[in-house]
């Protein structure tokens, strides 16, 4: 019970962050978001309207988290409803502020920076809950499970076609093909802020090796079967170039989010062990990830 609260209460913080993010940093620099979000934005922009932003933001996350129930998961489509609630509730209810001067000749790009930087930390928080900020992040949490991929990878992806509509309404509401230039330079840098923050922040998805070298192998193998069913190891034996004396080295493959756990393993095991790890890329599709929801 007592970590089902602190779940949800850091949803709820997830979508009040990114609410926050959309009200008073991103919406007023006026970047194209990505995914169905980036078509609400550039329709909101166009018509000069946020509620028209609210409206469509709703309606297209509610079909998304249709799919979320029906290919991703239960728990996972539960719990991005509440963060897209919230996200909502927060927009029409927080108050009218201003940080930074949106023009692009004063303080545009402290706005875009920061507005990414805290959407992608809402994004993991979300993630990191077993949970999404809705929109991309579902598309995301799908194929990333599928290809093994990390989940901030697809918003580059989903952001090709919103960027590209986005563009196009703008160059027909000003007709300037400058301000057009601007407004892809200041979208680039957001979805870099945002997926780079996310990506560095939520690892579920981030493969690599650890190599422990010890005089105890039964007893480190033990320990990383021991302590995920899903992981295996490969084992041979080596001579200490210093000493002459003879160590196994054992080498498993896990993700970053199991990694302090299988360490704090490895070491009850054998104290004297020396280990170190490494990221890998290229793991084959059939490497099991428990799916996010």
């Amino acid at each position: 019970m007592r970590r089902i609260l602190i779940d949800y209460s850091l949803i709820f913080l997830a979508g009040i962050l990114y609410a926050i993010a959309l009200k008073y940093f991103v919406l007023p620099s006026k970047v194209i978001l990505t995914g169905t979000e980036g078509i609400a934005a550039t329709l909101s922009y166009y018509f000069e309207s946020y509620w028209l932003f609210i409206i469509l933001y709703l309606f297209f996350q509610l079909v998304l988290l249709a799919f979320a129930f029906a290919k991703v998961g239960r728990v996972f489509a539960q719990r991005s409803l509440v963060v897209v609630g919230t996200v909502v509730v927060c927009l029409a209810l927080l108050p009218e502020l201003q940080f930074a001067q949106p023009e692009p000749q004063n303080e545009r790009i402290i706005l875009v920076l920061f507005g990414g930087l805290l959407a992608g930390v809402a994004k993991a928080l979300a993630f990191t809950r077993r949970g999404s900020t809705g929109d991309e992040d579902i598309l995301g949490a799908y194929f990333a499970f599928k290809y093994l991929k990390p989940v901030g990878s697809i918003a580059i992806i989903a952001a090709i076609g919103s960027t590209a509509f986005g563009l196009v309404m703008d160059l027909i509401k000003n007709g300037q093909f400058e301000s057009v230039i601007n407004t892809l330079m200041y979208t680039c840098i957001y979805i870099f802020a945002s997926t780079e923050t996310l990506n560095n922040l939520y690892r579920k998805f981030k493969i690599t090796m650890l190599v422990i070298i010890t005089r105890c192998q039964k007893e480190v193998a033990t320990a990383i079967t021991t302590t995920s069913v899903h992981r295996t190891y490969t084992t041979h034996k080596s001579t200490g170039g210093h000493s002459g004396e003879s160590f196994g080295v054992v080498r498993t493959i896990i993700t970053h989010e199991e990694l302090p756990q299988m360490v704090a393993a490895i070491q009850s095991a054998d104290s004297d062990c020396f280990y170190y790890y490494h990221d890998v890329e290229g793991i084959s599709g059939r490497y099991y990830i428990a799916p996010i929801g």
